[in-house]
């Protein structure tokens, strides 16, 4: 007997001829789809880009972010024009200093591109030594200033180091310790949430009962507390793992009760229910029948809550409470704009927001492609 309606879109992981050809799989029928979404697509480029910039970060990276130069240097202004005034392919940078005027209403200093000692620029040039991959060394950098002076194209911190260079090494921190929570969120969360459903009676009841008392919990001020729990003297890689350890712990169980209605559906339709009649297994009939029925949502879900643990671990960062430095974060460097008075006076520390927001959009703009791809209704 065959149903219709929601619960059958799903009903398996292999095709669907009314599509199209049919030796067409699922995955190019997604795939086709998901084509078709112009926000989806752009959320997948710089997706993309965003993982290959954290994987490469040193090579993206203009400056060595630990460098310290002019505090609270204002960015430098880009020109396509020699010092002649001439039309350059290769861009010119003219640092930001005192023109000599002053404000007639203010009095106050007027700062301009100083146009005396441009500095030359370049693509593949030789800057700071590092580690590719963590173990080839190499020194050579994707842009860069071809005579070794400094270049900050998005200003200086308070320490005056590169702003533009950190933010690309904070995101290696940033997307790694969202990957990693989402991982394991996933993890136990389709685990908790198939089980639940899947074996149901007591255990699925007391499975539940756990479930509601973790979603009970106020996380923020939990995260604070257990956070405060590791000494700041302890090492950036133990703070690291606990933080991995916290947010996991606080977040599997949301998937966990989605996976669990799921299960609960997917397990009264005939194709399961013959196959217990038959006498499979239930590793058998959870492996090839439930959850390649459920990894659409799962997949979905995925997308949809990395920008979440991105997002609090830039607010927790911004707090003190999510990396120390020496690492470098998208959070920890927005603790230089605690005061409003630092973000009047040098609003270009506002800068690491912007690979918060780009990165945000980038994996909800995915998201919501591959949930309009993988579930048509």
């Amino acid at each position: 007997m065959h149903q219709s309606g929601p619960e059958n879109a799903n009903e398996t992981p292999i095709v669907a001829s009314r599509h199209g050809s049919g030796n067409e799989t699922y995955a190019s029928l997604v795939w086709r789809r998901f084509r078709r979404s112009t926000m989806g697509m752009i959320g997948l480029i710089l997706v993309c880009m965003l993982l290959i910039m954290s994987v490469f970060a040193d090579f993206f990276a203009p400056m060595d972010p630990k460098a310290a130069n002019l505090p609270f240097a204002p960015p430098d202004l880009i020109a396509f024009e020699d010092p002649n005034g001439n039309f350059s392919l290769i861009p010119w940078v003219y640092p930001i200093g005192d023109t000599g005027e002053f404000d007639p209403v203010t009095y106050q200093p007027l700062t301009g591109a100083v146009k005396d000692d441009p500095t030359p620029t370049g693509f593949f040039v030789r800057g700071y030594e590092y580690q590719m991959l963590w173990f080839i060394p190499a020194n050579i950098h994707f842009f860069g200033s071809t005579d070794g002076r400094p270049l900050h194209l998005l200003g200086t911190d308070r320490m005056g180091r590169d702003i533009l260079s950190r933010g690309i090494l904070g995101s290696r921190i940033s997307l790694m310790i969202a990957l990693a929570v989402v991982a394991l969120t996933t993890t136990v969360g389709t685990l908790v949430g198939i089980t639940s459903g899947y074996i149901g009676g007591r255990l699925d009841a007391w499975l539940q009962r756990f479930v509601e008392f973790v979603l009970a919990f106020p996380q923020l001020p939990l995260y604070l507390a257990l956070t405060s729990l590791i000494p700041v003297t302890a090492p950036s890689n133990l703070f690291l793992s606990f933080v991995i350890f916290v947010m996991s712990v606080l977040g599997w169980a949301q998937l966990a009760r989605e996976v669990r209605s799921k299960t609960l559906s997917l397990a009264r339709i005939e194709y399961v229910r013959a196959a217990i009649a038959i006498g499979a297994t239930d590793r058998r009939i959870i492996l090839r029948h439930i959850l390649p029925n459920v990894l659409s949502h799962i997949i979905v879900s995925v997308t949809l809550a990395i920008p979440t643990v991105v997002l609090l671990e830039s607010f927790l960062g911004f707090l003190g409470f999510a990396v120390k430095p020496p690492l470098i974060s998208w959070g920890l460097m927005l603790q230089d704009t605690g005061a409003f008075s630092v973000i009047g006076s040098y609003p270009w520390i506002l800068a690491p927001v912007g690979f918060v927001l780009v990165t945000v959009f980038a994996f909800n703009a995915l998201g919501d492609g591959l949930r309009d791809a993988i579930d048509p209704y």
